[in-house]
């Protein structure tokens, strides 16, 4: 089997490369570093990102005896992630980059750039694929299942995780133990969309500024003011600059380019509980009977709920008031530990 794994730099992906070497010569590999920023936006960096990642894959490729190559993906990830990423906050809505660059840049024009030379996809991804289904993996906190849920059926059947039944812990040790060069690097904070970029610089460079007012939704009173609805999500409650808080953004009105806030003594009586998706994908066959939970978010937490066809799409009933449902974001669907797939929150 010939398999490419994505390497970034870090200690996931490296003992992800290190456990295939294992295989061998079951398995051939080859590693592969994407290059992702167009120059205007290196712009926000100075120096380049890429220069330390890339001294940490080239010794850990070395150490491993894996060829290595660097893949040019600038023009795609700018179409399919950047300018997707852009008109939906433009949009007042509350966009997901990451699921859109694991689905449609590393097994998507990642795969279209290297052909059919390659029968699997191997990333540092903690998730793991049992039986042909997408499921959680070991460590909860570090499961990473939610930002995959865009996968197609094809894309899941060559992807592998190897390291998806390891804890957070068991990777730094075996890291440590196999002296790779990353294994005490500390991982990359924020999400891989931006990287080191600033993300309000990120913001402001393509959208500008357009202030507008912050209304108390209970009161109607004006609080202060914004810089641009795109600045802001439902459920945020750093960087508002109000006093006597804390208040939370509960509503966006862009046609009074309006932001609203409750007040943490009533924002309960503006969570919600039902909610409608569309552009609904899955990751095997299409399943809304099977739905059990699903994430809002990153992380362990996942909410009961039930789901039955609507329209175009689907309408999800939370077992209880949920805080920060974002038109924009990502309902991620479970049965059992199986991760069924996705909707976007209309």
């Amino acid at each position: 089997m010939k398999i490419a794994v994505l390497v970034s730099g870090g200690v996931d992906s490296a003992l992800a490369l290190a456990r295939l070497c294992d295989l061998r010569p079951d398995v051939t590999l080859t590693a592969f570093y994407l290059r992702i920023w167009l120059e205007d936006e290196l712009a926000f960096l100075g120096d380049c990102p890429w220069d330390e990642d890339l001294r940490y894959v080239r010794a850990t490729c070395l150490q491993l005896g894996v060829p290595l190559e660097v893949i040019p993906l600038q023009q795609a990830y700018h179409q399919r992630v950047v300018a997707h990423a852009i008109a939906e906050l433009e949009r007042g809505r509350t966009p997901s980059p990451d699921l859109h660059c694991n689905a449609e840049i590393k097994f998507g024009a990642f795969l279209d750039a290297v052909g059919d030379g390659f029968d699997a996809v191997a990333t540092g991804h903690y998730a793991q694929v049992v039986d042909g289904q997408l499921t959680l993996a070991a460590d909860p906190t570090k499961d990473q299942t939610y930002f995959l849920a865009r996968l197609g059926p094809a894309q899941l059947a060559r992807a592998r995780f190897p390291i998806g039944a390891l804890m957070k812990a068991s990777v730094r040790s075996e890291a440590r133990a196999r002296a790779l060069p990353p294994a005490t690097r500390p991982d990359s904070q924020g999400i891989c969309f931006l990287g080191k970029i600033p993300y309000p610089e990120f913001v402001r460079a393509h959208l500008g500024d357009r202030p507008g007012a912050i209304i108390d939704i209970d009161s109607g009173n004006v609080l202060g003011e914004h810089r641009g609805l795109w600045f802001h999500t439902i459920g945020q409650r750093q960087g508002l600059g109000l006093g006597g808080g804390p208040w939370f953004v509960v509503a966006k009105d862009l046609t009074t380019n309006t932001l609203a806030v409750a007040h943490a003594s009533r924002v309960a009586d503006h969570h919600t509980t039902t909610f409608e998706v569309e552009d609904l994908r899955w990751l095997t066959s299409p399943s809304l009977s099977r739905i059990e939970t699903l994430k809002l978010r990153h992380g362990p937490r996942r909410e009961r709920c039930v789901v039955t066809a609507h329209g175009d799409g689907a309408r999800v009933v939370l077992a209880r008031p949920e805080a920060g449902v974002a038109p924009g974001q990502y309902a991620v669907f479970y049965a059992g530990e199986t991760c069924l797939g996705s909707g976007v929150i209309r």
